[in-house]
Order: structure tokens, then C-alpha cells, then sequence
């Protein structure tokens, strides 16, 4: 890693670091109730949605929550599909565009009311503005606000002590959108598109080339068609909420979605933001800092790591080119490395960057494309989503996602002592260990089977373009991301059809309602307990030795279960690189 490099990573890592205090300080305020100086403005609108839905009751046990959960994420689910399919009826459709397919409808009300945001179609041309802002960009608001109260309805099993409650979920969807998501988005917002981000209900724009080519039959070609629309507003919080769904086809690659290298810092930042934070404000939650920043200090020493292997094999470039003579080294009148798939304008740090953030915090969003990348630079992302997308994560789901490691740690160095093991000072006991397993081994077993049936069935070979191990890590990236709730793909597999439209759709509803449910009657189980206090056999849990433990089980999962699909995949394909 060149020093040019390190100074984009250091400055990146630095930035979120000096925010996460201050932000996780502000979100624990929030949750707990507290005022703050939003309230004045946006108190009296939050009272008004309270008067209108009936919804800010009392209290819910966990089944309550967990059923209110579901029912408004169904319904979600069912307002997007009914979008795309009528959207040839709707106003705000200044392109004319039909209705969308019913597969691919299916697949994308899912992914976005999952939180996954997995797309298998250009957004400028199958999506009018209507469905755009109605349909995916309130999603993106209202499932990252979903995950983030799952978080604090867990948080609050640590915090309480024998209740039969965990908060009232239509309040902690409520204050997590309007005091959180909407204020952070209108500052991302107005910031992008003072980079020139696209804003505006006009349609397609055709504008004169500077230069005149032709096409394929020779034709002259004098113009060219550019796609526009309201991208700032959704852009902002697709990376806020670690959404990552695309308003263009090529995403953050686009330049009317990332135009400059300050645009590019702020949205990689606003992927990071969020869930590095929360871990502030579980430690304030649960009263005690330390263990905030444990969880913290564990996600970072899985992140860095790999960020350093993700720069440095992209910087090194292809071993092939290199064979035949071909300069990749970096100089004033090139970056060097492997430039393939990647914008010129962000080079490869920025790239290696915002791959390695996009897939550690389940954002899914890409400024490069991901199957272009050295073959251990497309495995540090993939790594990272079968880590199970712990590392940052998404917005609450990240977090809650590492506490039942958390969990299970502790409970493996119980056993290792011959005590009951203890966190946060609740007893983990049978059931809790059965929830925490259930939330970890889903995803793990969703990405298998999937990736299994698709590369041994017809419908699933169809569409693979690539054979050999790189056409496999296409099926295994596929199918890792849906079942992380991540999004971003190896691009060259054909997935807008339907068999990869279905299995991929149910492979992110199961990742991400089979995790949560077991999440939330974990702390339904915990709030009930009595608080254990601390004796001489009792694990610490805000030490470095716990960080380090925490980081094997993560590691120990990661690598039992998905090691051998990584042999048949970028593993070897690397090692057919290597002269």
C-alpha cells in the first residue's frame, strides 16, 4: 500500500471515528426519549403521527413487537409490488416506462423492504419517479429504521431487569426516521448535490455531442440520451441507511450519483456512519460506555485487515498483465493496478474503499464493479457478507447481528471455565443460546443451499456466463449478498429472470425476518431476567482479551462454513493467476 493510500484510508477511518461519539450519544438520547434539539421543531410532528395512527400506546412484549414488525414490513412489501406492476398508470412517469415485470417486481419489493436493495434492473429505464420516491426511497427510510428498532428493542433485554416489555415498536420506528434518518439525510442531500448529484422531476435530457461518432453499421451517432430524475434525495439515504439501491444502473459508479471525489467521501462515509455509531449508543444504553466500545474496537480490527488486502491486491494488479510486460505500477501519468471496472475519477484506494465498506456494512451500493476486481480483491468483499455482515453491518441489524456473537462467545468461554456464563450481567442459558444460533446459522445455511441449487440446476446454469470458478463465485457472491441483506453483486450473472429473481427474493426475506424474530425473542428472554452481579468467574466483557475472543468466534464461524465454496472459487481462480 503506497502512501498515497493510506492517506485516503487513514483520512476516511479518522472522519468516522471523531463522529461516532457524538452521533451515538445523540441516537441513545433519542431512543431513551430524552429532548434534544429537534424536539422543538419536530416534537409536535411526531405527536401528530401518534394522534392520526394510534400508535404511540403502550408498551409490547416481545411477540408484540415482533408482530408489529412484520405486519408493517409485509405491508411494505406489498405497496412497492403494487407500484412497479401499476406504475404505466401512475403519475410521475415522464418516460412512459411500462409495468414491471411480476419476478422481478417480487424480487425488488423484497429486497428493498428487507433492506437489501438487490437490483436486477437499470433503475433509469424500468422505473418511473413515482415508484422511485414512493415506493424505494420510503423504504429505505422505514426498513433502516425497522432494523434500528429490532437493535433497540434487544438492547432494552440487556438495559431492563425482570420486565415483560421491550419498548413500543411503532415509537421506535417513528423516532428513529424522523429525529435520525430524515434530518442526516437532508444534510447528505444538500451536500451531494452541491456536487452536481441530479435533483429534478424533468424527464430525459438529449444533448449534441462535442465530437460525432457512428454506430455498429456505420450510422452517424449525434447525440446522446441522458437519464436524470430526483437522485439526490434518494441517494442520501440509500447510504445512510445502508440501503445501496442504485437510482442508475451502475450505481455510485454513475457520475450524476457520485461526481467528485468529495461526493465519494461523504457517501462511503455515510455508509460507516450509522452503524459504527449505534455501537456508541448501546454502551450508553446499557450504562455502561466500555462495552460500546469493545464491540467497536472488534469490528474495526475485522475491518482494517481486510481493507488492507482489499487495496493492496487491486494496487499489486493482474499477475497476467504483468507477465507480458504490461506497467501497473502507479506514476504521475497513472494509478497503476488494476483499473478494470473502475472510474478513473476515484481510482483504486476509493474503489478499494468503498467495496470493502459497502459489503462490511450490508450497504450493497458500488462506485466499481466488483467482478472485475483481482480475484482475493472480489474475495474480501464476498468474506465480508458471509462474516454475516457484522462488521459495521446495517443499520441495527449489524450490531444485533454482533451481539449474538457476543453471546455465543461468552457462552463458548463459559464452558471453557465450567460456569453459567454471564453478559451485561443477564445469564445466558439454553434458550438464549437456541436464538443466537438461529440468528447466526440462517444466513450461513441460506447462502449454501441457494448457491447449491443454482449451480446444479438448469435454470440456475442458464444465465452463468463465465464458466469455471469465476462463474461460481458469481452464484456464491449472488447468493451471499441476498442472504446478508447486502445487495452489490458480481455483475456477469444474468439474475433479472425467474429463477434467480425467486430464489434470490426468498433468500432475503428468510435472512432477514429469521434473524430478526430470534433477535427479538432473545431480548424478550432477557429483559425478563433478573440482573446477576459480577463475581470472581465472571467474563469481562469490555477488556481487549473479550475483543480478541469475540473476533475468533466471528472469524471461526465465517471460516468453518464458507471456506470450502471459497476454494472453488476465488481461491483457485487466484491461484490460476499466480505465473
Amino acid at each position: 500500500m503506497n502512501a498515497n493510500n493510506l492517506t485516503q484510508c487513514l483520512i476516511t477511518l479518522g472522519a468516522l471515528l471523531i463522529l461516532v461519539k457524538p452521533l451515538g450519544a445523540y441516537m441513545a438520547r433519542i431512543y431513551e426519549g430524552e429532548p434534544t434539539w429537534l424536539g422543538k421543531a419536530l416534537g409536535p410532528v411526531e405527536r401528530l403521527i401518534y394522534r392520526l395512527s394510534g400508535a404511540g400506546g403502550r408498551e409490547m412484549n416481545w411477540k408484540t413487537y415482533a408482530v408489529a414488525f412484520m405486519l408493517f414490513n409485509i405491508v411494505g412489501l406489498f405497496v412497492v409490488y403494487a407500484l412497479q406492476r401499476l406504475q404505466y398508470l401512475l403519475p410521475l412517469n415522464p418516460m412512459g416506462l411500462g409495468a414491471v415485470t411480476p419476478d422481478s417486481s417480487f424480487n425488488t419489493a423484497v429486497s428493498f423492504a428487507t433492506n437489501s436493495n438487490w437490483q436486477g434492473y437499470g433503475g433509469e429505464t424500468t422505473m418511473s419517479y413515482l415508484t422511485q420516491m414512493a415506493g424505494l426511497t420510503v423504504q429505505n427510510f422505514v426498513s433502516a429504521a425497522s432494523g434500528m428498532a429490532v437493535l433497540v428493542a434487544f438492547i432494552r433485554g440487556f438495559s431492563r431487569k425482570q420486565a415483560q416489555t421491550i419498548g413500543n415498536f411503532w415509537v421506535d420506528l417513528t423516532r428513529g426516521t424522523l429525529y435520525i434518518l430524515l434530518p442526516l439525510s437532508v444534510a447528505v442531500g444538500l451536500g451531494i448535490a452541491s456536487q452536481g448529484v441530479v435533483q429534478t422531476f424533468k424527464p430525459s435530457v438529449t444533448v449534441p455531442f462535442l465530437q460525432a461518432a457512428v454506430d455498429v453499421n456505420g450510422a452517424a451517432v449525434t447525440t446522446q440520451t441522458l437519464a436524470v430524475g430526483p437522485a439526490a434525495s434518494q441517494i442520501a439515504i440509500k447510504q445512510l441507511g445502508t440501503n445501496g439501491g442504485g437510482f442508475f444502473n451502475v450505481n455510485s459508479a454513475h457520475p450524476f450519483e457520485n461526481p467528485t471525489p468529495f461526493s465519494n467521501f461523504l457517501q462511503v462515509l455515510s455508509i460507516l456512519l450509522i452503524g459504527a455509531s449505534l455501537c456508541y449508543t448501546f454502551g450508553v444504553l446499557v450504562k455502561d460506555r466500555r462495552q460500546g466500545w469493545a464491540i467497536l474496537a472488534a469490528m474495526f480490527l475485522l475491518f482494517i485487515p481486510l481493507l488492507w488486502l482489499e487495496v493492496a491486491q487491486e494496487q499489486r494488479g493482474n499477475p497476467l498483465l504483468a507477465k507480458i510486460g504490461v506497467d501497473q505500477s502507479a506514476s504521475g501519468l497513472q494509478p497503476g493496478g488494476n483499473m478494470e471496472g473502475k472510474e478513473t475519477r476515484h481510482g483504486i484506494a476509493q474503489s478499494a474503499i468503498w467495496a470493502t465498506a459497502t459489503t462490511a456494512a450490508s450497504n450493497g451500493s458500488v462506485n466499481s464493479m466488483h467482478d472485475s476486481f483481482t480475484p482475493l480483491g472480489g474475495l474480501v468483499p464476498l468474506f465480508l457478507m458471509q462474516l454475516g455482515e457484522v462488521v459495521f453491518g446495517g443499520v441495527g441489524s449489524g450490531l444485533y447481528g454482533m451481539l449474538l456473537f457476543a453471546v455465543i462467545a461468552v457462552f463458548i468461554a463459559g464452558l471453557m471455565v465450567g460456569r453459567t456464563p454471564e453478559y451485561l450481567g443477564k445469564k445466558i442459558e439454553a434458550y438464549e443460546i437456541k436464538m443466537a444460533s438461529l440468528g447466526i446459522l440462517v444466513p450461513c445455511a441460506v447462502v449454501l443451499i441457494g448457491t447449491a441449487v443454482a449451480v446444479v440446476s438448469n435454470a440456475g446454469l442458464a444465465t452463468i456466463y463465465n464458466p469455471g470458478p469465476h462463474g461460481f463465485s458469481e452464484v456464491l457472491y449472488a447468493f451471499s449478498s441476498a442472504g446478508n441483506n447486502n445487495g452489490s453483486a458480481f455483475a456477469g450473472l444474468g439474475a433479472n429472470n425467474p429463477f434467480y429473481n425467486l430464489m434470490l427474493g426468498l433468500a432475503m426475506f428468510f435472512a432477514r425476518y429469521w434473524i430478526a424474530i430470534p433477535v427479538l425473542a432473545l431480548g424478550g428472554s432477557l429483559a425478563a431476567k433478573k440482573a446477576v452481579p459480577p463475581s470472581g468467574g465472571t467474563l469481562p466483557t469490555d477488556t481487549p482479551l473479550f475483543v480478541f475472543f469475540l473476533i475468533g468466534t466471528v472469524l471461526l464461524v465465517g471460516a468453518l462454513t464458507f471456506l470450502p465454496a471459497l476454494a472453488l472459487g476465488p481461491i483457485v481462480e487466484h491461484l490460476m493467476m499466480v505465473p
